[in-house]
């Protein structure tokens, strides 16, 4: 039996030319679902009760939301919202619907990763806060949000990760990025080569954000 000669060496201007796709995909949908998430995060928190704006109602509907698009499994997801990716950006596959479902499947995540983290704040500071006249936006903005910072940014790192693994998943609908690549050309064709140096690059990836978030949040946590 002979072994398959791997067509990683040439191949290697592909790999790239994916890890930029992957990067950009990434960096846009962290941007979208990260704005998206801190919305809904911070709606969580103040609406719930005792919370700074206190509605039972908002609070109920938004975590009836975020409950039932959380558990869902990416793979799943980029099929179920693909009505909606075509409403929204015209198609229910490639990097446009990728994008769409990403998005989707982040900010919900990052709603509770934000909500659960401003629960951390004491609730002796924003009381302290309250008694000294401030007003519940300036709180919010001044407290709450500043004091929540360092594990905000841990709960931000692992999102990007968990978003770098969704990018990954998203080959299964042609969008572009390593998934894909490893898909098309190291699974599909058994070539074990082709589908590890994937994974590395993958895994760098992971590990240089993952680096970079745990130094960001010790600096906010010295403060």
């Amino acid at each position: 039996m002979t072994t398959r000669e791997t067509r990683l060496p040439e191949l290697w201007d592909l790999i790239w030319q994916n890890t930029f796709s992957t990067l950009w995909i990434v960096a846009l949908v962290m941007l979208i679902g990260g704005l998206l998430g801190l919305v809904l995060g911070v709606s969580l928190y103040v609406t719930r009760p005792g919370g700074l704006f206190t509605n039972r109602p908002v609070s109920v509907v938004l975590n009836v939301l975020v409950n039932f698009f959380r558990p869902i499994p990416f793979v799943i997801l980029v099929a179920a919202v693909q009505p909606g990716a075509r409403l929204v950006v015209g198609t229910g596959i490639g990097n446009r619907a990728v994008i769409f479902a990403m998005v989707v499947g982040s900010m919900f995540a990052i709603g509770r990763i934000v909500e659960q983290n401003l629960v951390t704040v004491q609730p002796g500071v924003i009381e302290a806060a309250r008694s000294m006249g401030a007003s519940r936006f300036r709180i919010l903005r001044t407290v709450a949000l500043p004091e929540a910072l360092g594990p905000l940014v841990l709960g931000y790192t692992f999102a990007f990760v968990a978003v770098i693994d969704m990018q990954a998943i998203s080959g299964v609908i042609a969008g572009d990025g390593l998934g894909n690549f490893a898909l098309n050309y190291g699974f599909k064709q058994f070539d074990t080569a082709v589908t590890w140096t994937a994974v590395v690059i993958i895994v760098v990836i992971v590990q240089v954000v993952q680096f970079g978030g745990n130094r960001l949040a010790r600096h906010f946590l010295r403060r």
